[in-house]
């Protein structure tokens, strides 16, 4: 026979998994189960863990145990920084991804903190600065109702982008059309970008902060963006909870061969 733990976690997944406990819902609190005839207290703090570690559920202080949302977020590719989105309408790209994944959404969902920072390597590479020169670094965490889905930090040239929105921490994308709008009035049209994923553990601060299951890895972006002239005008660093979305791509597909034979550099613009 099975333990009685994993009896108990094996009911609750079934609940989970029927609908019966819906994504954001908050599970009994342990007494209340052990109340019910359940198992001891210790039994059903075990059935939580195997729960939390099959990835249902996540469990944190202040929020106690959470049914996790099972239907990963399209992570849109190109599509999320179609100009008519940001540059016409109000559709920042994490909403993009929300619209596209039929989810609700609230521009508070997105907190950020503002500072000027020497830039890190890495970052100071992509703006072609010397390592240590100040550049602004906005850090932005994305929820989606109260739990964690990625955390995206921007950094800019402060030329750029003194005396705009960017430098500002109200939380919510940076007014209407989001930071790649602010760029645009300020005269900086993005033309084209450059984005690199890579799988990796994360750290104890990122489990923290993104509520993250026992073993979930994490997938971290680097994004640069150009303008049409090749200059850098943002360097962003995002780290993505593994299960939290489906990335998605659409795209045309090159032909180089042709690209040779009409005279175009492969990969022009």
């Amino acid at each position: 026979m099975a333990p009685k733990w994993r009896e108990l976690a094996d009911k609750l997944a079934r609940r989970i998994k029927s609908g019966e406990y819906e994504p954001g819902q908050q599970l009994p609190h342990i007494r209340e189960l052990v109340e019910e005839g359940e198992g001891s207290k210790s039994t059903v703090h075990a059935a939580y863990k195997a729960l939390e570690a099959e990835g249902l559920v996540t469990s944190s202080r202040g929020h106690g145990t959470v049914v996790r949302q099972q239907s990963p977020l399209k992570r849109l590719g190109i599509a999320r920084y179609d100009k008519a989105k940001w540059r016409d309408g109000d559709e920042v790209a994490f909403i993009a991804d929300r619209v596209a994944s039929g989810r609700a959404y609230r521009r508070g969902e997105q907190t950020q903190t503002v500072s000027l920072v020497e830039a890190p390597p890495v970052v100071a590479a992509a703006h072609g600065l010397p390592v240590g020169a100040e550049v602004y670094a906005r850090a932005r965490l994305v929820k989606e109702s109260e739990q964690p889905t990625h955390t995206l930090t921007s950094y800019y040239r402060p030329e750029h982008v003194e005396g705009t929105r960017l430098v500002d921490p109200t939380p919510g994308p940076a007014g209407r059309g989001g930071g790649f709008r602010v760029l645009y009035d300020a005269g900086y049209e993005i033309d084209h970008m450059k984005e690199e994923i890579c799988a990796r553990v994360p750290t104890p601060d990122e489990v923290k902060l993104l509520q993250l299951p026992p073993g979930e890895p994490v997938v971290e972006l680097h994004r640069t963006t150009y303008t049409a002239d090749g200059t850098v005008v943002e360097f962003a660093i995002g780290v993505h909870s593994a299960s939290r979305f489906a990335w998605e791509y659409d795209f045309k597909v090159p032909d180089s061969a042709a690209q040779k034979a009409d005279g175009e550099a492969p990969g022009a613009k």
